[in-house]
């Protein structure tokens, strides 16, 4: 099976992007590309976590409801949430009302906080976990990796919730810490550029 596709602009993309329209977009602007900034990595690690055994079409769906429920996930505000916003949360039915979920992400914000104090940043832990390219050789051929597995382990140590190694691998994927684009894909090359002249944080 074709791990690309060619679109009605007569670009070469990643099969997925066929699955729905908003894919795209996304695609073409976001995943992939190496991100640093705290909130978008918080942001993404929680609606990675939200995924968790749905599509991610539904949660790229509500993300505006997301960002909107949770102070646009602000990690310092979110910490603050109570078992009331929890209950007002669980009656939102612009994001996924898993309590589980929901409980996970305002534990998260709080672990964010911890982190940033022991750490200095968000960016500056996450890229200590980006893998040799090696390890992901093959593109699109893994749903975990050995780095995944060692990111999501330390993370629940650390007393993150739903950060499975699966979830963290689509997390690397989508934050730019491997390039998993389809060979072939208009952006493999171009993000392989950016990554090369891309400062990592310490």
């Amino acid at each position: 099976m074709s791990k690309t596709t060619i679109g009605t602009d007569g670009k070469c993309r990643c099969a997925w992007c066929d699955s729905a329209p908003e894919f795209n977009v996304y695609h073409d602007t976001e995943w992939g590309f190496p991100v640093t900034d705290d909130r978008r990595l918080f942001e993404k690690i929680c609606l990675e976590g939200f995924q968790s055994g749905l599509s991610w079409r539904t949660i790229l769906t509500k993300r505006e409801n997301f960002r909107a429920a949770f102070e646009g996930f602000d990690f310092y505000k979110l910490a603050t949430f109570d078992d009331k916003d929890v209950e007002r949360l669980l009656q939102d039915a612009g994001i996924i009302r898993h309590r589980g979920k929901i409980e996970a992400a305002i534990n998260n914000a709080k672990r964010a906080c911890e982190m940033i104090e022991r750490e200095g940043s968000l960016a500056a832990y996450f890229w200590r976990f980006e893998p040799d390219a090696d390890e992901v050789a093959i593109p699109q051929t893994m749903s975990t990796s050995p780095t995944s597995i060692a990111l999501s382990k330390d993370l629940k140590k650390r007393g993150w919730k739903f950060v499975g190694p699966t979830t963290v691998f689509a997390f690397m994927q989508a934050m730019g810490l491997i390039n998993d684009h389809a060979d072939g894909c208009f952006l493999r090359p171009e993000i392989d550029d950016i990554r090369r002249s891309f400062v990592r944080p310490v």
